[in-house]
């Protein structure tokens, strides 16, 4: 599901920077999912 969000945030940030579209917030949340993305690896490899 997390790739799935990213791959999302991903499209949606590539159509921000063709069209000029919510590009502030897309940027935001591609960050918030990066973290997330970033804290998921790391905390799953101590299990």
């Amino acid at each position: 599901m997390l790739w799935t969000i990213i791959g999302i945030l991903l499209l949606l940030w590539l159509l921000g920077f063709i069209f000029e579209i919510a590009g502030g917030l897309v940027h935001i949340l591609l960050v918030i999912a990066l973290i997330v993305f970033i804290y998921n690896m790391i905390t799953g490899r101590k299990r």
